[in-house]
Parts: C-alpha cells; structure tokens; sequence
C-alpha cells in the first residue's frame, strides 16, 4: 500500500509542518495550490524536495479560504469552483514541469474533500472539472462502502479513482470518517498501527463501535505536522513492509 501526506502547506512566514523529514518516508506528496495554504516559494521548494527523493506529486486543491486553511465550506458555482480547481491544478502542474516531474493526480484538501464525500452534486462537479484537464490525471477520494458507486460515476467521465484510507484517523460505521468534534476520532499511536495492520492483513477497519468494515484502498493518507507525526510515518512504513 502506497503512503501519501499533505505537504507544502507553510505560507510566509507562517511554518506548517516537517517537509523534509516527512518526504523520504512517502510515495505520494499532496501539495497545497496556495488556496489553503502554500506559496510559490513554498511550491517550488516541496517540489524540490519530491523530486530529490522520487515521490510521486498531486494538486492538493482547496476552496478560496487562506484564512480559514480550507476548513470552511464556500457556496461557489459550478463554474467558479471548476475554474478554481483548474487553475491551482495548472499551477502546480507547471510548476512541477520545472523539476522535471508530471503531476500524477488530484486529491481536494479540506472542507472540499469532507463536501465531496457527501455531496453526489459536488462530486460530480469535482469529477468533471479534473477529467477535463487537458491530459490524464487520477482523483484520490475517500475509501468507502460506496466505493463501486464512485468508480462507476468516474468511469462515466473517463477518470481514474486512487482511493484512500486514514491511518490515524477513526471510521463511523457508515464508513466516513468520524468527526473530530467528537472523542477518539484521532487515533493514538497504538491504535494508528493497529488500523495499519488490520487495513493490511485483512483489508478491514474497526468503527467506532466494534464493527469491521471492508476497504479496499489503493493508499493510506498519514500526517507530519509535528516529530511525533514523523516517527508515526517511519513506523507506519516498517509496518507496510513487514505485511
């Protein structure tokens, strides 16, 4: 199973979280367009970093709310939020072009992603802007029981689904994520590589209540906002490939 983590999201002279130590333990870099975080400085050197160690690179698009760090739901439509996506996926395309790497695919950040999931509306949205690319990107969405559902509404469109799970993060029983508002929807560390391990050797999660609901994900998202996240990630890792 590929790793993947939000990254270059710093902005100014605002720092969040641990680039360089995270990205020697990941395969898929999902970097903020400039939207919810990011700037071109910040891009180019996240890049930079990609490409030193041969991680593959996505747009992490998100709604227009800097301030809010894209955590806000923004009522835009159809074609002010299509537009939008274009435009932060062209940046980081371009951008990453200069290094010498292809932008491989889009994962939304945010409030965007968390609408998507439980919007058919949006998602389709979403879905066209990125088919609509002038070449061939994947859209990384969240694993859930509806799965098949929405590779079909992707087939539809001609697009290809990398479909994700969380680590460290605990599943309702209707397979979404649950709210951070609520208790133990972070996982601590023994519980993130008990899920690790589980999503592994069994292709399930355990919800909230004890059931075991079946994912197939083609990559586990991770998070370095902080050392602890880092060492999480390096014994996720040794986790992976010792399954």
């Amino acid at each position: 199973m590929l790793l993947n983590c939000d990254l270059g999201e710093s902005y100014g002279s605002w720092n969040m979280g641990m680039d360089a130590d995270v990205m020697p333990h990941i395969d898929q870099a999902n970097i903020a367009c400039g939207f919810h975080g990011g700037d071109p400085v910040t891009i180019d050197k996240t890049l930079a970093l990609a490409a030193r160690h041969g991680v593959s690179v996505g747009a992490h698009p998100a709604y227009p709310d800097l301030v809010g760090f894209g955590r806000r739901t923004m009522h835009l439509d159809d074609t002010e939020l299509a537009s939008s996506l274009r435009y932060q996926i062209a940046a980081l395309d371009g951008m990453a072009a200069c290094h010498g790497l292809q932008l491989a695919y889009v994962k939304p950040h945010g409030a965007l992603y968390n609408d998507m999931m439980a919007n058919s509306s949006l998602r389709r949205i979403i879905m066209a802007a990125v088919a609509g690319y002038h070449r061939p990107l994947a859209l990384m969405l969240q694993a859930t029981p509806q799965a098949e559902e929405h590779r079909q509404e992707a087939h539809a469109l001609g697009l290809q689904l990398l479909l994700e799970a969380f680590a460290d993060r605990c599943y309702d029983d209707d397979g979404r994520l649950l709210s951070r508002k609520r208790p133990h929807a972070v996982h601590d560390r023994e519980r993130m590589l008990a899920q690790v391990d589980e999503l592994c050797r069994q292709g399930t999660v355990t919800t909230i209540s004890g059931q075991r609901l079946p994912l197939s994900a083609d990559s586990l998202c991770v998070h370095g906002d902080n050392l602890e996240g880092v060492r999480a990630i390096e014994a996720v890792r040794a986790l992976i490939k010792g399954a």
